[in-house]
């Protein structure tokens, strides 16, 4: 099976990023990968003016339609990230888009500082089935902690999916990188499983994420890992 981690910048425009995870999706069809995982909020960003704009709610559902058409149109899976609302409550948001039609969302349980005002917590694990493997969901920071890993595993996942997006200062993202390299590597060699992490690049908000994309296998090596700042698919075939 031939997983893609994609590495992309995100914009506060719905229809942009929309329109960059369709291209990606075109171009990891054809590279023949079966499932594509893309960064945390790819779709929507993190504005907030953009999240609590009036019709905000039927543009997300309109786009989500769209990209699962387009997976099922080109045949592979779509892993995308995106704010969402139930009720009153903003997530932050991962949604498995399979060909057949079927839809998988996780709400990110582990929330950062910056995000508790805006977001509430999510509701549990999710993993889901894809042509024989078992994946499970994970968003950023949860990438911190080992027993939300673990319990994926316990719930029958091979493969972690960690849709990242490190946005910080720039001093703040130079220091950082080492740490946001080890976890993936260490949940990985935890769980005897791989972990996919798409990350951001460029700027968003005033912040800048360096990517450093990565896909581990279950020793922890490094199989495939992408630069700072070119938007790129990585590609691994999971044995």
């Amino acid at each position: 099976m031939r997983v893609g981690a994609v590495q992309m910048a995100i914009s506060d425009t719905l229809g942009i990023n929309e329109e960059n995870i369709t291209c990606m999706a075109v171009e990891g069809s054809r590279r023949g990968a079966d499932l594509l995982v893309f960064p945390e909020m790819a779709l929507t960003g993190y504005n907030p003016e953009v999240l609590q704009a009036q019709g905000f709610r039927e543009d997300l559902a309109l786009a989500l339609k769209r990209l699962g058409e387009k997976a099922s149109k080109l045949g592979l899976a779509l892993v995308v990230g995106h704010a969402l609302w139930e009720g009153e409550s903003l997530y932050n948001g991962a949604t498995a888009l399979l060909p057949t039609g079927e839809r998988f969302t996780y709400l990110k349980l582990n929330l950062t500082e910056a995000e508790a005002p805006y977001f509430t917590p999510g509701k549990g694990p999710v993993v889901f089935r894809y042509k024989g493997r078992t994946f499970g969901l994970m968003i950023c920071r949860d990438q911190n902690y080992p027993l939300l890993a673990q319990k994926l595993k316990e719930m029958g996942a091979d493969t972690l999916l960690l849709l990242s997006a490190h946005y910080y200062s720039p001093p703040e993202a130079r220091w950082k990188l080492d740490k946001n390299r080890a976890l993936p590597l260490a949940r990985a060699v935890e769980n005897s499983c791989y972990v996919i992490m798409a990350n951001s690049v460029g700027s968003h908000l005033g912040l800048i994420s360096l990517g450093h994309s990565l896909i581990v296998d279950p020793e922890g090596v490094v199989v495939v890992e992408g630069d700072e700042a070119s938007e790129i698919i990585l590609y691994a075939d999971l044995r």
